[in-house]
């Protein structure tokens, strides 16, 4: 990759930031030359053959999103800790175990969404449950038994994908896949706050929502498409459904 190549694949994005994309380009070494476009606020080095990322991406400090998905990346610099402004970041589908996954990470403080899925990790740090602004994390397709606390009862997490890992049972890993959407109530206020009326209003609905909960029938059996789950599925082809659902 040339710099005039890399200028060529500079885009606008819809909000009117700088995206560099070069993905699917064949790249194996980390382009020293991009390192003087290093104020774009986006950069796609998604599916090239990347075995490693330098110290030297640090110098990206404007980088709001960063997607290294379907590389062959073993590991991740602790510099990667210093994008402060990092508010998505995607390494799905590399060889990350564990071991090589940067304290630096657990510093992103304004990350919102975080895919880690399709690695070779058998258990999720603890100190990921700093990152107080996630929203969405991916952790399917790994090798992980169980998964922190600290993690899962992060503040504002909406979805968390944990499927297709060795969990003891598969009641566990229903509720390590679903935990997050299975808030059936959320109780704002208690009982002696709300007048009469109000009070009697909102156990109505909760009784009808009861009543209509027994009588709805459940699926026996989630439907299973197992052409989507399969590594080689064209359905990964598309970097902005990463299967958080």
């Amino acid at each position: 990759i040339t710099l005039k190549i890399a200028k060529n694949s500079i885009r606008i994005t819809l909000d009117g930031g700088r995206r560099l994309d070069l993905s699917k380009m064949g790249i194996t070494t980390f382009p020293k030359c991009i390192l003087k476009l290093d104020d774009v606020d986006e950069l796609d080095l998604s599916r090239n053959m990347l075995k490693k990322i330098p110290s030297s991406i640090q110098k990206f400090q404007k980088l709001r999103w960063l997607d290294l998905h379907s590389n062959q990346l073993e590991e991740l610099p602790e510099a990667i800790g210093t994008l402060q402004n990092l508010f998505y970041l995607n390494i799905c589908n590399n060889k990350l175990t564990t071991k090589n996954l940067p304290e630096g990470l657990n510093l992103l403080k304004n990350l919102h969404i975080l895919n880690l899925g399709l690695n070779c990790l058998d258990s999720i740090p603890t100190s990921l449950g700093a990152l107080k602004e996630l929203t969405e994390i991916g952790l399917f397709d790994n090798a992980l038994t169980t998964i922190p606390n600290s993690v899962k009862k992060l503040p504002k997490l909406k979805k968390l994908n944990a499927e297709r890992n060795p969990f003891p049972d598969s009641t566990k890993q229903e509720e390590h896949a679903d935990s997050i959407k299975r808030i059936e109530m959320l109780h704002l206020v208690q009982e002696k706050d709300l007048c009469s009326s109000c009070l009697k209003m909102c156990m109505d609905q909760r009784d009808k929502l009861n009543k209509l909960m027994k009588v709805t029938p459940r699926p026996s059996k989630k439907p299973s498409f197992p052409l989507l789950l399969t590594p080689n599925s064209t359905a990964k082809d598309n970097e902005e459904e990463w299967r958080l659902r």
